[in-house]
């Protein structure tokens, strides 16, 4: 029982599965933000502008043939889902697009530093190690 406990615990102290809870829960609180963004904010602003309707509240009511209670397709709320996944999509693009952007700047950084970086001198080894080789080329030839 005690190696599957150490097991576990390297498994999960591993620097990516710590990563991935981190975006896990962060990814969750910025959903909540898009949500509210949606909800509070952009759907009212269209409710205005399309005449005081609640866009989540739109549905459309279908006769039940058995004779039982109609039913409703919310399709408001469906309508306000898509948007929260678009935004979400679009967001999450311009976090990567510019996530990249600063890592291909620093890549490009890093080789300009390598590029500009003198060659460094052979240390007195390395010259005495040349200078033999050079004398045993001179000697068997």
């Amino acid at each position: 029982m005690k190696s599957f406990m150490e097991e576990f615990k390297a498994f999960a102290l591993k620097g990516n599965v710590l990563d991935m809870a981190v975006a896990v829960i962060i990814g969750g609180a910025f959903g909540t933000i898009i949500t509210s963004l949606v909800n509070d904010i952009i759907m009212p602003l269209l409710g205005i502008i399309l005449g005081a309707v609640n866009i989540a509240e739109l549905a459309f009511t279908v006769p039940n043939p058995m004779g039982g209670e109609p039913v409703s397709l919310m399709y408001g709320q469906f309508l306000q889902n898509i948007l929260n996944f678009i935004l979400i999509a679009f967001s999450v693009f311009l976090i990567v697009k510019s996530a990249n952007k600063m890592m291909e700047k620093a890549k490009k950084e890093k080789e300009a530093e390598e590029e500009a970086a003198p060659e460094p001198e052979p240390t007195k080894e390395e010259v005495l190690l040349t200078e033999i080789r050079d004398a045993l080329k001179e000697l068997k030839k």
